[in-house]
């Protein structure tokens, strides 16, 4: 980005604004600052942060010091603000210049930074209030799909992908009374048409390649196969600019075609899983599709790699959805869409779609979905399809259809965490209890493990004696011989804590509160930098005649 000097100087008489901003800055300027002023200007829309220039009328270029090598805080300036802001080097009169170029926030989405809602007010930055926040929100307005298409006409829709959604629709509900409707009925009493009018929903789900381009071209999803995913060109690459009802099958097998099966023992019996499950690539289809944002440019992107599928659909998550909160959520950006979608059963209902994705790829002892990258302007979703762990297959085989069935979406998350020795939520351990009623995971002091059922099964008892841990006596003989190996120098916590490592400092402590109180250890000094030393066992003076 180069900015003529004529515009420069445009801007130097301009009032300043909603979209400029001057600072001094002859030496320096704090990073800190410069982060803020990037918020709070994305969230008056964007606009340009110029350093080495005076404020007031007339303003002066004095030019400035500050950020000597800009290119190195760019990155520090993603990490914090997660937007791309171009960082220009002006010279005027001799003189350096630094315009930052600020990007707008999304529409209806305000931005905040350490939990403060920046906004400029005269030269100072303050943060927004509530009724300010507000009006941001508000501005999603009415759903987008259930907007009427002012220039579009009916014969704009694919009669194929009508005949589709009408089977699909009488499937669902078996209503058999709808094959008797018009294609113009069938779409009145789905309210896909108002009035005779043709609504953006329409158009995304059944409208023609032609129709699309002329009136919604963003509303297409473009396919691509790569071999590695350090390859730049792709080795296959299919655009899909129809309504979903004509190309979510083709796109499906297109998928398909490269998905590899992977097989796993289980005693006799060798079991197929292919490495992209079909209900899990479908519904991340369907929430891409659902709940992109089309007021914003750009096609919705599927890559494939061999193991690795990767669902890229622009607009962040909608208001209200993070990544964290993101599991029985149910927002749709496009409620006609989805409403649509739902009368069809090609969606999970109540929000249970992304509950699924998560309860497969655990039953198939794969990576959990990752939303990593999602921001404002984009959702990212990558899906794994490594089995990570067969044993762990067979010991869910070894649990019964039954059981998993009556399973929650906590119940899976909770096995997966358990397993792989996640950190648990306080939303999952509320569900410890049942699962150990199950008999499914044991408690060990604090922490909890698979069942000793499921080690026996795989002839894995060492493994389990090794993650359920040593016995209380077991833990203080270790301490024990620790502190008598080490009595001439002493032993600090931090050592003792190394020797039973999976113990918390509170249980070391304890365990070292008993020894003591057994009059083996004794310490010396009283903060966590005491030494502790073994204590030699008291004589019986009883039993010794040349004791005097």
């Amino acid at each position: 980005m180069a900015t003529s000097t004529e515009q420069f100087e445009k801007w130097l008489v301009d009032c300043e604004g909603a979209h400029l901003e001057f600072k001094r800055a002859e030496i320096k300027f704090s990073f800190d600052e410069l982060v803020k002023y990037c918020f709070a200007l994305a969230n008056e829309r964007g606009g340009k942060l110029i350093l080495g220039v005076t404020d007031k009328h007339p303003r002066q270029v004095l030019g400035t010091k500050a950020f000597s090598e800009p290119d190195k805080n760019k990155m520090g300036l993603f990490q914090q603000f997660r937007y791309t802001v171009v960082v220009e080097e002006l010279f005027y009169q001799n003189k350096r210049v630094l315009i930052f170029h600020i990007p707008s926030r999304p529409i209806g989405v305000a931005l905040n930074h350490s939990g403060t809602f920046w906004m400029r007010r005269g030269e100072s930055l303050v943060g927004m209030d509530s009724e300010q926040i507000r009006q941001i929100h508000a501005e999603t307005g009415p759903d987008y799909s259930a907007e009427i298409c002012e220039k579009a006409v009916f014969s704009d829709l694919a009669p194929e992908g009508i005949e589709r959604f009408r089977s699909a629709w009488i499937r669902e509900s078996r209503n058999v009374a709808l094959i008797n409707l018009s294609p113009e009925q069938l779409l009145s009493d789905a309210e896909l048409v108002i009035d005779g009018g043709i609504t953006n929903a329409a158009l995304i789900l059944f409208g023609t390649s032609r129709a699309l381009g002329r009136y919604l071209a963003d509303a297409e999803v473009i396919f691509e196969y790569r071999v590695r995913e350090a390859s730049i060109p792709y080795q296959h690459r299919q655009n899909y600019r129809q309504g979903l009802f004509l190309f979510l099958d083709d796109l499906w097998k297109t998928i398909n075609l490269r998905n590899e099966v992977q097989q796993f023992q289980s005693g006799l019996f060798a079991y197929d899983i292919p490495t992209f499950n079909e209900r899990v690539v479908r519904e991340a289809i369907l929430n891409a599709v659902c709940h992109r944002d089309y007021r914003q440019q750009g096609s919705a992107f599927i890559r494939q790699y061999p193991r690795r599928l990767l669902i890229h659909s622009p607009g962040g998550f909608p208001l209200g959805v993070t990544a964290e909160n993101i599991l029985g959520k149910h927002i749709p950006r496009n409620r006609r869409v989805a409403e649509a979608i739902e009368k069809c059963d090609m969606v999970e209902r109540s929000g249970q779609g992304v509950d699924m994705m998560f309860q497969e790829s655990i039953k198939e002892s794969k990576a959990l979905p990752d939303y990593t990258g999602t921001d404002a302007y984009e959702v990212r979703l990558a899906l794994q399809g490594d089995i990570q762990d067969a044993r762990f297959l067979r010991f869910l085989e070894q649990v019964g259809q039954e059981t998993l069935d009556a399973f929650n979406t906590s119940d899976f998350l909770v096995l997966d965490a358990v397993y792989h020795q996640k950190r648990l939520t306080e939303e999952w351990k509320n569900r410890l209890p049942h699962l150990v009623e199950l008999g499914i995971i044991e408690r060990s002091g604090r922490k909890y493990l698979l069942s000793r059922r499921f080690y026996s099964f795989l002839d894995q008892k060492g493994q389990y004696t090794r993650r359920r841990g040593l016995d209380r006596g077991a833990n203080k003989a270790l301490l024990l011989q620790h502190i008598a190996d080490n009595n001439k120098e002493g032993s600090r916590l931090y050592e003792l804590r190394q020797v039973l490592p999976h113990l918390s400092e509170g249980q070391v402590q304890n365990l070292i509160r008993e020894l003591k109180q057994e009059s083996k250890i004794h310490n010396m000094g009283r903060t966590r930098g005491a030494l502790w030393h073994s204590t030699p066992p008291q004589k019986d003076i009883t039993s010794n005649p040349d004791t005097v």
